[in-house]
């Protein structure tokens, strides 16, 4: 890639920053439009497992992620009333994976993405149109997106701007776009000084609860319910989450205790079911869940937005050397290996949520209890093997030499841990 190729990045989240500074490593001029008056995320933490950090290993993130983790020693998955349906390690999790499951801030890894770039880089409050896709190869169809500040030409523009994509719309305005999930989820951040617990997901009727431990000493937590589009609590939603989880075991009701109602955010959840014809059209580009927007409930949203980032700045072996083929011309490739692997992750995500969320009767939530159970003793590596072809998943010519599998499909089920904001897809 030549060193002045403009680049202009949609949307300041996690995909958008990645794909920043992967860009920035390659020599591109890089310009982040953020909406946002800051790029200060939402009060939620994100998991990230080794496939991500993997490719965040490319542009030299990987090991100061990885410090920051907290989750050692046991976890799994209860029922309600505190009994173990099934039980995972870490230290089995990153061997058979290669690294760890690291649960951090949002705000610790935008930190870290956003101190990549230079410091003119990001433009915050700054909404942006795109106006005009442009044309490959034809250095006079530049891309062209609208600002209040005026229009700005590239060479190629990074979509990155979440859920509800104004770009997605523009360059495929037949697509009918998300539908959704069918449930809703909550989360919070809350310190929590001298509870011990092991990091787990509680799964009941219609509804679950995840916690967990940040390296701060601070307790993430998440909820998912069954509930239709727009629902709201008839009061407030830390009384809605006392009035559904109140009674499940601990250390759930020493989280609530100390949840004030302005912690606790509420947002639908919404996916792409149809997907789209291509991720890509003329000199742009769609990453994270402008292109592929999942349920959280295979925990791979923000993995697959940091996955989706490095194949674009890097799609072929060699990844650290500069490249004389600009990224714009690279796309239809991005595309053929970006839209497979996402559609087959976004898949598995709705049919876990069917088996976690969605399970709302008595005798089915017994059942599934109790398969998980005998099925987690007669086979303990059982919640392991849910993440074979998705955490193993390695950068194309990354640093282990060998080509990754960017289309392999995964198999099974986890929690997805926050994303960018009110549109996007969060426990």
């Amino acid at each position: 890639m030549a060193a002045a190729e403009r680049v202009i990045v949609v949307g300041g989240g996690i995909g958008g920053l990645a794909a920043a500074a992967a860009l920035h490593m390659r020599g591109a001029r890089v310009t982040v439009l953020e909406r946002a008056p800051s790029l200060e995320p939402v009060g939620a933490a994100i998991s990230l497992s080794p496939n991500a950090l993997r490719a965040l290993d490319v542009i030299g993130l990987g090991d100061d992620i990885r410090a920051l983790s907290a989750w050692q020693g046991d976890g799994g998955l209860r029922a309600p009333s505190g009994r173990w349906l099934a039980r995972t390690e870490a230290a089995a999790a990153a061997e058979r994976f290669g690294g760890p499951l690291v649960l951090l801030h949002r705000a610790t890894l935008v930190d870290h993405l956003a101190g990549r770039l230079p410091s003119d880089a990001v433009r915050t409050g700054t909404p942006a149109r795109l106006t005009d896709p442009g044309v490959p190869g034809d250095p006079r169809r530049p891309a062209r997106v609208e600002t209040p500040d005026g229009e700005l030409e590239a060479d190629l523009v990074v979509a990155a701007d979440g859920l509800r994509s104004a770009v997605r719309g523009t360059l495929f305005p037949g697509h009918p776009g998300t539908v959704h999930s069918g449930f809703t989820t909550w989360r919070v951040v809350v310190p929590l000084p001298g509870v011990a617990f092991p990091s787990h997901e509680t799964w009941g009727r219609g509804a679950i609860w995840g916690t967990h431990p940040l390296r701060d000493g601070r307790v993430y937590a998440y909820a998912a319910a069954v509930a239709p589009a727009g629902e709201k609590a008839p009061d407030d939603e830390r009384a809605e989450l006392l009035r559904r989880y109140g009674d499940w075991h601990s250390p759930i009701p020493e989280v609530l205790a100390a949840v004030r109602t302005e912690d606790v955010l509420r947002h639908d959840v919404h996916h792409i079911a149809e997907p789209l014809p291509a991720f890509h059209r003329g000199r742009v580009v769609l990453v994270g869940d402008a292109a592929h927007a999942m349920p959280p409930t295979l925990g791979q949203g923000g993995n697959q937005a940091v996955e989706d980032a490095i194949t674009l700045a890097f799609p072929r072996p060699g990844m650290l050397s500069s490249a004389d083929e600009p990224v714009a011309d690279t796309l239809p490739g991005y595309t053929a290996v970006r839209l497979p692997r996402t559609t087959a992750v976004t898949r598995r995500a709705v049919r876990a949520a069917r088996l976690n969320v969605l399970t709302t009767g008595r005798a089915g939530t017994a059942v599934r209890n109790s398969a998980l159970a005998a099925l987690s003793k007669a086979a303990p590596s059982l919640l392991l093997r849910g993440f074979d072809g998705v955490a193993d998943w390695r950068p194309p010519g990354g640093p282990s030499g060998a080509d990754g599998d960017d289309s392999g499909a995964p198999r099974m089920l986890a929690a997805d841990h926050g994303r960018r904001g009110p549109e996007e897809n969060t426990p």
